[in-house]
């Protein structure tokens, strides 16, 4: 067959014109259609799982990938290297030790308090293979909410690491072991000594066998609105997931990982330690985030992902210049709540890595990512990712503090670029499992009748918008919880704490935002009792001893009475929107100042101080 050099000509120019047309109308495309094919990849695995009852869990990704790289770093941790090998016999240690005890059995719960180390990986590792669900707890705890804990997940065994045998309560039902004994309890059973003599050899793989993605293989706590922490179920079909993170981005076996965050919460356990699994790479784990050894500690181990929260890359930024800031192997970091003017500084200091948002809850059965890497969006969707996952933007009244309905009382659509609800359906494919120990508190993160009678969603209580180009662009957080220093903060827990003062009568929590920084900071207003004074001594002592740092007020606020709603609930939204302006607000302010040990007066001088970054928050 031959061809005219004109039918050549037009068909050459042809391609270029549609070259050119899905350029200018269509950017992503290609972006957008292998991401979705490593999307449809992916799912299509798990519902092989699914079909055949045979799930390969993280677990089992990690034993295979000690078999097939056992020399590999598996985990650098202060300086000393860890093989997949190592990790493996030394999980199998702790997991002969309680099979030898005769003390646990699959399908139990089990509660571990540790910080970042080693030993949180093998114990995980090791309770695991014995078909135990873990639950993580954070480190922030205090003892009042540690049994809570326990009852929420069931467990009967706390394995504690070192630093908090202090919080270490007996009661006859529980068992308590810790790394090393540091308390004057006898009946504390201490697992090193007997690990050093166990068997490294693997337990019966039976044990450890899943037959079902839905079957609870963790218990991570979040933030509540009860008062309480609330203990997320986190099955196999989540932590697999949350593991294909990286490689969703484009990882792979060569990348080494950098986790500066807590391995109790999902993005360093799941996305982190499940994801370098799931590659087949190199974690290097720190015990505690420093903004002052991040760079250094990214070229002596050749790091090139990093995990991030926004607070995180703030404290980056906000360190001394210094010279070869870029250079450095890193080429990407995976996170959430970067700035849009944080994400730019950090370009200009340290070069243009691939910083890569995501988005999505503990608990929650919706996720965005953000692949294309647009600055100030939390991800992206288009057609396709909407016939997989089903979510909706609804119109939400932000003085009643609920959702709009309409006369027929079903929620409403917002348009193209108008901020509003997000919810997630809740079906076959994303499946919501809520949390152990209430199913009061599960039905509370549903939202039912919401376009049709009997559907239900899942309700992620944060605002976003959707432009028009389909990105995803995170808004704010309603309800009863705010975000501080990467922390979810639960406005009940708090208020019950500071119930527990003398001399307030009530108290209303609230988060305000600093220019400058990430998320919002807590602020309470409160009324004094008619027949005490306040004393700003005594409620710094009290919050200081009672909340974790990142849930204590940093301003109050005196009122003579509290603002409500026609239900009869506290009104926050004019608090919010007042701020913490002494010059604008007629109340009395205080400030959380620690040099003084006490709430302050909050003047305008202070104040000043405050907006100009010379105060400690």
């Amino acid at each position: 067959m031959f061809f005219s050099l004109g039918s050549v000509t037009a068909l050459v120019a042809g391609i270029f014109a549609l070259h050119v047309v899905q350029k200018l109308c269509f950017p992503y495309f290609w972006k957008d259609v292998f991401y979705l094919v490593k999307v449809i990849r992916y799912g299509a695995r798990l519902e092989i799982f699914k079909i055949t009852s045979k799930v390969v869990t993280i677990i089992d990704r990690f034993v295979q990938q000690a078999e097939r790289i056992p020399t590999k770093p598996f985990l650098i941790y202060e300086g000393i290297t860890y093989t997949y090998q190592d990790i493996n016999e030394r999980s199998n240690k702790l997991a002969n030790v309680f099979l030898e005890q005769g003390t646990l059995k699959k399908g139990d719960s089990v509660a571990l308090l540790m910080n970042n180390e080693p030993d949180f990986i093998c114990v995980w590792f090791g309770l695991i293979k014995l078909g135990c669900a873990v639950a993580f707890l954070n480190t922030n705890i205090k003892s009042r909410s540690l049994l809570h804990c326990f009852n929420c997940c069931g467990a009967k065994t706390l394995v504690v690491g070192a630093g908090y045998n202090g919080l270490i309560f007996l009661e006859d039902n529980i068992s308590v072991w810790a790394m090393k004994n540091e308390s004057s309890h006898t009946e504390v059973q201490t697992l090193l000594d007997k690990m050093d003599k166990a068997s490294d050899k693997p337990t019966p793989p039976a044990l450890r066998a899943a037959t079902s993605l839905k079957a609870a293989t963790l218990y991570i706590f979040t933030s509540g609105t009860t008062g309480l922490p609330k203990a997320a179920v986190i099955t196999h079909l989540q932590s697999l997931k949350a593991a294909a993170g990286f490689w969703a981005y484009g990882g792979s076996e060569d990348d080494v990982v950098y986790i500066p965050l807590p391995l109790y919460h999902s993005a360093a356990s799941l996305i982190g330690v499940g994801g370098t699994i799931e590659m087949g790479a190199t974690c290097v784990l720190k015990k505690k985030f420093s903004a002052s050894q991040f760079w250094n500690d990214c070229r002596k181990y050749d790091v090139t992902i990093f995990q991030y929260i926004g607070e995180l890359c703030r404290y980056l930024c906000n360190q001394p210049k210094a010279e070869g800031e870029k250079k450095h192997k890193v080429h990407m970091g995976v996170g959430n709540g970067l700035r849009q003017d944080v994400w730019r500084e950090f370009h200009r200091r340290f070069g243009e890595i691939r910083m890569c948002e995501l988005y999505g809850s503990t608990e929650g059965n919706l996720c965005f990512m953000n692949h294309i890497g647009k600055i100030g969006a939390v991800g992206r969707s288009n057609f396709f990712y909407k016939l997989l996952f089903k979510y909706d933007l609804v119109r939400y009244d932000m003085v009643r503090d609920e959702p709009v309905r309409n006369s027929q009382g079903f929620c409403q659509h917002v348009n193209k670029g108008e901020t509003g609800l997000l919810l997630s359906k809740i079906g076959a494919s994303s499946p919501f499992f809520g949390y152990a120990g209430s199913k009061q508190l599960t039905e509370k993160k549903l939202m039912r009748n919401v376009f049709v009678k009997g559907d239900a969603y899942f309700n992620t209580g944060d605002l976003m918008a959707e432009d028009a180009e389909d990105f995803i662009c995170f808004k704010d957080r309603v309800g009863d919880t705010f975000r501080w220093k990467g922390e979810n903060v639960a406005t009940t827990e708090v208020t019950e704490v500071l119930g527990l003062v003398d001399f307030i009568q009530e108290a209303n929590v609230y988060g305000v935002e600093i220019p400058g920084n990430e998320g919002r900071a807590g602020m309470a207003a409160i009324i004094v009792r008619p027949e005490c004074e306040f004393s700003g001594k005594k409620l710094f002592d009290h919050v200081l001893n009672d909340l974790p740092g990142y849930a204590r007020p940093l301003f109050i606020r005196l009122q003579e009475s509290m603002e409500m709603t026609g239900t009869f609930k506290q009104q926050k939204f004019n608090l919010v929107k007042s701020g913490f302006n002494p010059s604008t607000i007629c109340d009395r302010l205080y400030f959380l100042d620690f040099s003084e040990k006490s709430y302050v007066p909050l003047t305008n001088t202070l104040y000043g101080s405050i907006l100009a970054g010379e105060r400690k928050l």
